[in-house]
């Protein structure tokens, strides 16, 4: 199997991870870089994540035009994964999802969205809010076209993750492993932060916690945690 077949194959079991962990239901998406061609990306026609198989991927250049469309239905959104990618060489992987867990932090002028789970540490020290209204005026809150995207991406800059408000998050992967451990964790720690809240004052991770625990290998790599959720959502590796 070559590098491109097992990084697709794994972007189909990234799709059905996300899907089983609740992070994205019918809407949402991800996608991968193209390990040979860095202008080029790869992700799934539009298709609800849990359904996404290996002939439902498709190859976009980075201003999101697909490679060969063959009259299939694409997502409208593309623009967030092809602009972070122009902004981001370093990024090999993009989610974007709008799991109900981080909406709140999205919306809110006093609370920021901040790591208080070990696993969590990746999403970085306080996750920034964009606001498409900032730039773009009343917009349906999507974001279809290449300024918009180029928007995001700018917002995004070198970190890790974006919050969007009233609408979800865009999230950068070193790998489509780290991609998927930050978005699932993502949402839970927004869980855990909304719950932890309701007692009153909360002991967040510090920074230095948060630069020593991002630096912890597995949260980059096909880790046990990627092997439970492919088990978990019947499409583990072994098999």
């Amino acid at each position: 199997m070559s590098k491109l077949d097992e990084l697709l194959r794994e972007l189909v079991v990234g799709n059905r991870i996300l899907a089983h962990e609740g992070v994205v239901d019918g809407y949402g998406h991800a996608s991968i870089r193209h390990p040979d061609r860095p202008d080029r990306f790869f992700m799934s026609r539009s298709l609800s994540p849990e359904l996404v198989t290996l002939d439902d991927l498709m190859e976009f250049d980075l201003d999101c035009n697909p490679i060969d469309l063959r009259g299939r239905r694409i997502y409208g959104e593309r623009p967030i994964h092809g602009a972070v990618y122009q902004a981001r060489p370093d990024v090999q992987a993009v989610v974007h999802n709008h799991a109900n867990e981080i909406i709140p932090f999205g919306l809110s002028k006093n609370v920021k969205l901040r790591p208080v789970l070990h696993v969590a540490a990746t999403i970085g020290k306080e996750v920034p809010v964009w606001d498409i209204r900032d730039t773009f005026g009343d917009t349906n809150l999507l974001v279809m076209n290449m300024d918009q995207g180029r928007d995001l991406a700018k917002f995004l800059a070198d970190r890790p993750v974006a919050l969007m408000r009233g609408h979800g998050c865009v999230v950068a992967g070193s790998s489509i492993y780290d991609a998927v451990h930050k978005a699932v964790y993502l949402k839970v720690n927004a869980e855990l932060q909304s719950e932890a809240m309701r007692f009153g004052d909360i002991t967040y991770m510090s920074d230095g916690e948060i630069d020593i625990m991002s630096k912890t290998p597995f949260i980059y790599e096909k880790s046990r945690a990627w092997e439970y959720w492919a088990e978990r959502c019947g499409m583990s590796s072994a098999r």
